[in-house]
């Protein structure tokens, strides 16, 4: 996409706007599957935490991925988009043993990583498939609040705990067909992947029947000119040889899983916010936007970096403004960062918006949560619409009549 297509969306849609190519999606998709395609039987899950709009998700279907879900209503989500049970696998963390029955009668994998949990499912249900998601206990990802592989992380079932684990599914008899792990996002070395790799074959070789082992993901995108991102061809040669090695060792072609959700979109999605005011202080030139924390909550959340353009004056000369939101909190998208001369009325595009993005969205401060378009085969496609007042009120219930009355 040009500048010139994303102004043409801005004024067609309105702003703020949230834009995601198609192409860009679908070079990911295909760029991760070549990295191992000496892996023979290998597995893509969306992890569609990171975009869950269903067009989104039509879009990877078409392209043969299975979906990674982490609650009940992305499940039914996935099933509404056309996605078949068997192409479902549920990861969640925290939920009643209630919603996991719930999630298993509708059909899809499940995966378990509380022991609790798991000794109550496999007594009730110990004929259905069931991955257990184990901690492999290394520290991996490019923030405390997505690093979930360390040792005090609440996520998985601790190595340490591989004991009890085997006495549990040998008690219950429960069918255990894959071992999952997941040790965070923005992992750069790959050698630490690797390392968690060996972890998780040591915990497979526990259980004789397996049919599959998921390597989660957390491949970092480059947020930035010069960014370090992970060398996905790199882990693909390593991990696709250590892989087959396995396989062979343990007797059994197993699928190789992974779920990708930040890699297959982040780098597809734009943010454009229109410039409300500039404003001048004794120090510090504001741009601000008819957007904030209730839209793009990354910055602020997590620390988070998304390269900012002017695409109505990209080649105007460059000055130092902070861009700021208009919520009535401290929300500040970007200190004293260069960008090409502002005026009020100005698009920005804020890169790096497809992962983590919308799907974080609020209606914080009351304000309507911003339309999607999906850019595919040089047009803009609405897949969702800007919210309105009939939208922001539609599930509120107003003071009972006999309230109002005394």
């Amino acid at each position: 996409m040009q500048p010139k297509d994303l102004l043409q969306l801005s004024e067609q849609f309105g702003s703020p706007l949230y834009v995601y190519d198609a192409d860009k999606i679908k070079s990911q998709y295909n760029r991760l599957t070549k990295a191992f395609s000496k892996v023979e039987k290998l597995r893509i899950n969306y992890a569609m935490k990171a975009l869950s709009n269903v067009a989104i998700l039509q879009l990877l279907e078409g392209m043969g991925s299975g979906l990674d879900t982490v609650s009940i209503q992305e499940v039914q989500l996935g099933l509404h988009a056309g996605y078949s049970p068997e192409r479902i696998f549920y990861t969640p963390n925290g939920v009643s043993l209630e919603e996991i029955e719930e999630v298993n009668a509708l059909g899809v994998q499940i995966n378990i990583d509380n022991l609790s949990i798991l000794e109550q499912f496999g007594a009730k249900h110990p004929n259905v498939p069931v991955c257990i998601r184990i901690n492999p206990h290394v520290m991996a990802g490019g923030n405390a609040n997505i690093s979930v592989g360390h040792i005090d992380s609440k996520f998985g079932i601790s190595v340490h705990q591989l004991p009890h684990l085997v006495r549990i599914v040998e008690n219950t008899k429960m069918n255990i067909v894959g071992i999952h792990m997941h040790t965070g996002s923005d992992i750069l070395d790959i050698e630490v992947f690797l390392y968690a790799a060996e972890i998780l074959f040591d915990a497979a070789r526990h259980f004789k029947n397996l049919d599959f082992l998921d390597f989660g993901s957390g491949f970092k995108v480059p947020y930035k000119k010069d960014d370090i991102e992970t060398d996905i061809e790199e882990l693909g040669k390593k991990l696709s040889k250590r892989f087959n090695e396995f396989c062979t060792e343990y007797g059994k072609n197993l699928t190789l899983i992974f779920e990708p959700g930040k890699f297959l979109v982040s780098e597809a999605g734009q943010f454009l916010a229109k410039v409300n005011v500039i404003k001048q202080t004794t120090s510090t030139v504001f741009a601000g936007i008819d957007s904030g924390f209730n839209h793009l909550i990354r910055p602020m959340f997590y620390g988070s970096s998304h390269h900012i353009e002017n695409i109505s004056n990209p080649k105007g000369k460059e000055r130092f403004y902070s861009v700021v939101g208009y919520i009535c909190e401290t929300d500040t998208f970007a200190n004293n960062r260069r960008i090409s001369e502002l005026k009020e009325g100005d698009i920005l595009s804020f890169k790096n918006a497809g992962a983590y993005c919308y799907s974080m969205a609020s209606n914080y401060n009351s304000r309507y949560r911003p339309a999607e378009v999906l850019w595919m085969n040089g047009q803009g496609h609405l897949i969702r619409a800007h919210e309105t007042f009939e939208d922001l009120i539609k599930n509120q219930i107003g003071l009972p009549q006999i309230a109002t009355a005394q």
